[in-house]
């Protein structure tokens, strides 16, 4: 190590310094990336070679110094790709995605290195070593709270979706993707881009970056033994018509064992030549994406690289991995670099793409949305003759499209199933093949693989990229698209601007899934909703009837930051609500449907829309007994817990609306209660919460093979007879 005289403020917390880097002076003296440029002149230029690799290393150093910090996180892996992340840097590319979650202390190290974490007061290394893994610091997995950052990361198969949807909003600009060996694994990645591809063949511009180190989190990966021809093949057979590999296999001169090498215990010279492949390599990609190819990159060294262990041993940090352990001080005097090369990276990374990447990167600013112009609701008359909510609410969905150009509904079951075939003849399904019978163009504006992960990805990654969209789906299958539509909802929660919800419509519930059997009776998905209405910015909505859905939809195009869901029904169901009477229940939770007098009164809270026929039936057959019924159609059920139930006020465009308890007794008092769902109990919670009237609820248990929506309920004990039974036992 070497004494140090003069050290950049922003080093302060660095624990060592190194000498020099060989030709430092021939080759580092001054920036590769001019005053007032976005990138280095020429990839193959030997200076420009030169600090890409101390860039690298940069890397490398702050991951290990900043994870041992806290004895906690993941830096092997992207140790791995620390090469492959600073040639895209270094040539201009800054709005970079990654699915792996355990990447984001790399990640947290290049938003330091370029000052984009001085927007959240990390300014120097001891600063981003307090704040890693704290709480209003930066969060163990990527999250759209950390500037510069375009989306979040955690569970694996995500990124892709998210590039994907940018690179439908920026044709101009090349969204790469970092993707683990893990997450290649995953069964989603590769159809949901092939599918993409054949959708939108002139959007090329995301760049999948695959990190082929031979290890996932604590064994080989399952594609370690694959051959370089092997892996080239499969890119190329899922559609991937340029596919550059750099293995630093080829460039070691030490003799290292196995098929993965690690390229920092090279001799300079060949780290310098491995440096150039990935960085001629990553031009290469990046140009032929840019330019209308389905190209991938692959840079394939050992997990570890640079760090403190090889292999999976690399991929996390336990409690005797401090700043003290000989291996994490080994690893740290090992990358150890010179103040003057600091000062280096400091000054190319804050000039790369013309600035910090918070303040370049495309979700740094809002993406502009047309304004939404006289959408025409179409009522109709209460009491009239039934209509079909799913479709009432495709007209409203039709005319969005119509006006926004950029907004896309995804379906992976056909909308035509779920009573929305108005929206594919108005906004066309996306095909290659042209055909009026199907409503099918190559310009349409549904997206319909057949997939609810590809659905659910590209709806809420345009969402979370600022555009507008809508998920369709049937309640049964939706669960296999919720878990990134929870990871967007809940990066929406902390984003730090405001960008459309991501909203989604759930058709064909449960109860009119009676011949189809249990396979497509999965209610449970609303115990899920159910649990992240507490999360403050989730709002499950449950139109009663096809004038309400449509109020509902116009609420939901009009919020920010929130993940709205609707559940309707397909089938003709009977108009009981107004439009004010909705927009009433959207901010009070619910509204009152029938009340009618009595010696007793009995509450029947409603969740759902098929549900009210046997509620009343059931009122009927009490109100002939002298007992008062009260019918209430919970609509908007998160107004409905107490304000402390939540955690609204930490949400970005909070909202801090509940019904008092005034309101809630004027709704929900009476002699007995009994809450009533086609779904989840636990979506009745608010209500069973708060209400201090003897009560019951009665809810979905299990499905099977009936006949009709009623047999089903029957099955489940919801019917008219048993409501008014257990109504008169609570009575009593």
């Amino acid at each position: 190590m070497v004494a140090v005289n003069s050290v950049p403020a922003f080093c302060e917390g660095i624990q060592y310094f190194g000498d020099l880097p060989p030709e430092f002076e021939k080759y580092g003296k001054t920036p590769v990336i001019a005053k007032g440029q976005p990138t280095i002149a020429d990839p193959a230029d030997p200076a420009a070679i030169y600090q890409t690799l101390l860039y690298a290393d940069a890397l490398r150093y702050l991951v290990l110094q900043v994870t041992a910090s806290k004895a906690s996180g993941h830096p092997g892996g992207f140790a791995s790709q620390a090469e492959a992340y600073a040639a895209l840097v270094m040539l201009g590319y800054k709005n970079i995605v990654t699915e792996v979650g355990h990447h984001a202390p790399g990640f947290y190290s290049a938003m330091f290195l370029d000052r984009s974490l001085e927007a959240m007061g990390i300014e120097t290394v001891q600063q981003l070593r307090d704040r890693f893994r704290e709480r209003h610091g930066l969060l163990g997995h990527l999250s759209g709270y950390i500037p510069g950052l375009l989306a979040p990361a955690g569970p694996l198969g995500q990124g892709q979706h998210f590039a994907m949807a940018a690179a439908l909003l920026h044709r101009d600009t090349l969204f790469p993707f970092t993707i683990g060996d893990g997450g290649m694994g995953e069964p989603y990645p590769m159809s949901s881009m092939a599918h993409f591809h054949t959708a939108f063949p002139g959007s090329t511009n995301f760049l999948p970056v695959l990190v082929w180190n031979g290890f996932s989190q604590e064994h080989h990966s399952m594609v370690s033994l694959q051959t370089n021809e092997q892996m080239l093949a499969y890119w190329h057979g899922n559609g991937f018509e340029e596919v550059v590999l750099v293995d630093a296999k080829d460039f070691d001169d030490q003799d290292q064992p196995g098929a993965f090498a690690d390229s920092t215990a090279f001799s300079f010279a060949q780290r310098l030549a491995f440096t150039k492949a990935v960085l001629i390599g990553i031009d290469e990609a990046a140009r032929s994406a840019l330019s209308g190819k389905l190209t991938a990159f692959i840079i394939k060294q050992l997990k570890g690289a640079g760090v403190h262990a090889r292999g999976a041993k690399s991929h996390n940090l336990y409690g005797h991995h401090t700043l003290d352990n000989p291996d994490i001080v080994a690893g740290l005097q090992a990358n150890a670099l010179a103040p003057e090369v600091w000062q280096l990276v400091r000054t190319n990374c804050e000039r790369a793409n013309g600035g910090p990447a918070s303040q370049t990167a495309v979700t740094e600013s809002v993406f502009p949305l047309p304004e939404l112009k006289n959408l025409q609701l179409e009522a109709y008359a209460v009491g009239g003759d039934p209509k079909v909510s799913t479709t009432a609410m495709g007209q409203l969905v039709a005319q969005v499209g119509q006006q926004d150009t950029n907004f896309l509904v995804t379906n992976a079951d056909g909308n035509e199933a779920s009573g929305i075939g108005n929206i594919n003849k108005a906004l066309k399904i996306i095909h290659p093949t042209t055909d009026d019978l199907y409503n099918q163009t190559p310009s349409g504006q549904v997206y319909e693989p057949l997939s609810e992960d590809a659905c659910a990805g590209l709806a809420a990654g345009l969402s979370l990229m600022g555009a507008r969209s809508l998920w369709c789906s049937y309640e049964s299958f939706a669960i296999n698209g919720l878990p990134i539509w929870q990871t967007v909802t809940q990066a929406m929660a902390e984003l730090r601007r405001p960008t459309p919800s991501t909203v989604t419509l759930f058709t064909a519930g449960a109860l009119e899934q009676g011949r189809n059997g249990w396979t497509h009776q999965r209610p449970e998905i609303e115990a899920y909703f159910a649990a992240m209405m507490r999360n403050g910015n989730v709002f499950p909505l449950f139109p009663p009837d096809a004038n309400s859905i449509q109020v509902c939809y116009e609420w939901a195009l009009g919020t920010f930051n929130k993940g709205v869901v609707i559940t309707a029904s397909k089938s003709p169901l009977p108009i009981r609500t107004t439009f004010e009477q909705t927009r009433q229940a959207l901010q009070e939770g619910a509204i009152v449907l029938q009340e009618t007098p009595g010696e007793k009164m009995v509450v029947f809270a409603a969740v759902g829309d098929m549900i009210l026929l046997p509620i009343f039936e059931a009122a009927r057959q009490l109100q002939e007994q002298g007992i008062g019924v009260r019918i209430v159609s919970v609509v908007n059920p998160r107004r409905l817990y107490r304000v402390s139930d939540v955690a609204w006020e930490i949400c970005s465009e909070p909202d801090g609306g509940f019904l008092d308890d005034t309101g809630f007794d004027r709704l929900f008092s009476g002699d007995a209660l009994i809450g009533v769902t086609g779904g989840a109990s636990l979506m009745l919670e608010p209500i069973m919460l708060r209400s201090t009237s003897r009560r019951d609820t009665f809810a979905w248990k299990r499905g099977e093979t009936t006949a009709s929506a009623g047999e089903l309920m029957a099955l489940n004990g919801i019917t008219a007879e048993a409501l008014a039974k257990r109504a008169i036992d609570l009575t009593r």
